[in-house]
């Protein structure tokens, strides 16, 4: 615990009024979450003012207010102090990881950024640690881990209140390493404040989220602040930036980090080589070469030239945190899925259905490649772009999905404030331009879709439906609704059988 004069003296121009030397028990901006000595953060967004929700904070057990508002501006009732800074977001960044002790210090961190992979990589990481037998926290876009515990999440990373809390968590919790999915948005508002990374990871930058970073270019140096955070001085010794030789935002990441680099790549000369890619349905093999590593022969159950990318990825932070070679082998080759990446969903049909993730024009392309090497007959590709997202790669789906699949049905993905028939007649735009004298149908209805998809396939056919992958909801205008296309998936084949 820290009191609340503590907090303040760490941000220049605060002023206490009210008792300067009550405990802060906690920080929350959720006033739900308020409890007896809590800190409640007062924020004032676009569409709710947390100043309003005080006396829910104050009623739980709230102690003290953190706001940018003079006290005479702020009602609290007596007893409850008042905490005012000149910038909210600044002192929080300050404040948070100060009041849990720097938990990242106390713990190995491994940050993965990039447009694509990210997920996948984190998972395989997680598996190689644990392997070694450390005790791994996990932080990504599927979920929190603490080991076997899983826990919900609403952001790839949380903000620095959420996320500084769930490190406090899991060094309680004697977690050893914490493997972070980092996205561009989380470096961009500095929700990593406080934490001090010990290996960075770069996948790749492909386009994508244009609508908040305007630019390809802003994109890029927003993935580029995790390297400049790894490479800054700190409590922490022996850091390193493993990265992508084949991608050109390598070299941008590479010149950002002040520390050790370890390069990864197939086409391009790397620290950490990759020969002898073979594809198949049933899984990659290929060879890797390291000094540390040595030679090692791969034969993986996951399949794609982009999980190739990941394997090595992953193999690159393991070599950086000095994991054994046959440790590494062996977590790899028992390695199986990560959940709606590639995932395949089995319910007894004759004709193989993939559920996968891939919501920018590269992902769909990899997916729908690695597809095509693997299919006997026809390609029916189910997908759609999100609402109030980058626009300018609908069309570029749409053509990409056009060219590699043999059908093609645009829907519905989480259409959000949108119209999803706006949504899907720029994707459409793209798909007119490729498809040819291919089958194409346009069902807003996502259900109503991916029952159309398993209706078509025959045997041997691949249903591939792409954009949601693990998430078991669509974001509508007026609310959220339950929706897992793996669900949906099932269902559709069981419907079918009935029918014949």
């Amino acid at each position: 615990m820290k009191t609340l004069a503590q907090l303040a003296e760490l941000v220049a121009g605060s002023v206490i009024t009210g008792d300067k030397n009550i405990e802060i028990t906690g920080i929350e901006h959720d006033s739900r979450k308020a409890e007896n000595g809590t800190l409640f953060v007062c924020i004032a967004g676009f569409h709710v003012d947390g100043h309003k929700f005080i006396p829910q904070a104050v009623e739980k057990g709230a102690k003290a207010i953190l706001t940018t508002r003079p006290a005479g501006e702020v009602a609290v009732p007596e007893g409850v102090a008042v905490l005012q800074v000149p910038e909210l977001k600044t002192a929080l960044d300050i404040i948070v990881p100060f009041f849990h002790d720097y938990p990242a210090r106390n713990m190995r961190i491994i940050g993965i950024t990039g447009t694509n992979g990210k997920t996948t990589t984190s998972y395989l990481i997680r598996a190689i640690l644990r392997e070694a037998g450390y005790k791994v926290g996990l932080i990504g876009t599927i979920q929190i881990m603490m080991e076997e515990e899983v826990f919900p999440i609403h952001n790839t990373t949380p903000d620095v209140v959420e996320l500084q809390h769930t490190l406090a968590i899991m060094r309680a919790k004697g977690m050893d390493y914490v493997v972070m999915e980092v996205s561009s948005h989380a470096l961009d508002q500095n929700r990593v404040a406080g934490i001090e990374f010990d290996t960075a990871v770069f996948s790749n930058l492909t386009q994508d989220h244009l609508d908040y970073h305007k630019t390809l270019d802003n994109y890029k140096l927003a993935k580029a602040k995790l390297f400049d955070l790894l490479g800054q001085k700190g409590v922490k010794k022996n850091k390193t930036a493993v990265v992508n030789a084949d991608d050109e935002a390598g070299k941008t990441m590479l010149a950002h980090a002040a520390c050790r680099h370890l390069t990864y790549g197939i086409d391009n000369k790397a620290a950490l080589q990759a020969s002898e890619v073979e594809v198949l349905a049933s899984g990659a093999h290929f060879t890797l070469k390291e000094e540390f590593l040595g030679e090692m022969a791969l034969h993986l159950h996951i399949t794609g030239i982009f999980n190739v990318y990941n394997v090595m990825a992953a193999v690159g932070a393991a070599i950086a945190e000095k994991i054994d070679p046959a440790v590494i082998k062996k977590a790899l080759t028992n390695f199986t899925s990560v959940p709606g990446r590639f995932e395949l969903v089995k319910a007894g049909q004759d004709f193989s259905i993939i559920v996968d993730y891939a919501h920018t024009p590269d992902g769909v392309e990899n997916v729908l490649r690695t597809a095509r090497r693997i299919a006997k007959k026809k390609i029916i590709a189910v997908f759609g772009c999100g609402g109030d997202r980058d626009r300018t790669k609908r069309p570029i789906m749409g053509r990409l999905a056009a060219e590699l699949a043999d059908v093609v049905i645009a829907t519905s993905d989480n259409p959000r404030s949108e119209d999803p028939a706006f949504i899907l007649s720029e994707v459409e735009a793209g798909v007119k331009e490729t498809i040819g004298n291919k089958q194409h149908e346009c069902i807003i209805d996502r259900r109503e879709a991916i029952f159309r998809a398993v209706e078509l396939a025959e045997t041997d056919d691949i249903v591939i439906i792409l954009g949601k992958g693990h998430e078991d909801y669509q974001i509508l205008k007026d609310k959220t609704i339950h929706f897992d296309d793996k669900e949906v998936a099932r269902e559709a084949v069981a419907a079918k059988k009935e029918q014949n």
